[in-house]
């Protein structure tokens, strides 16, 4: 797989990343979301520390991983007793 050297701008700095070519744009949209919620945290709070800002990035970051998280497993678990119930029943029938 074809590998690209490319530049990611996330806050103040530039990053080189090498990544696969079929991810180069996913990369590219994850590192303008972190820069929209650097843009918010500054707009919202003031805030102008980097550390600050990465920090509270990072934090919310953090907090929708784990909503996702929670939410998946809910929905798995969602699956589960379904299938349970339809198992149940069609031992029932047979």
């Amino acid at each position: 797989m074809e590998t690209l050297s490319i530049r990611i701008k996330i806050g103040d700095r530039e990053y080189p990343m090498k990544v696969k070519a079929d991810e180069e744009a996913r990369i590219r949209r994850v590192g303008k979301l972190i820069n929209d919620k650097i843009k918010k945290y500054r707009e919202e709070f003031g805030l102008e520390d980097r550390q600050d800002l990465l920090a509270m990035v990072a934090f919310d970051c953090m907090v929708e991983s784990m909503e996702l998280n929670e939410d998946h497993t809910e929905g798995s678990e969602q699956v589960k007793n379904v299938i349970l119930q339809v198992n149940q029943r069609l031992e029932a029938i047979l």
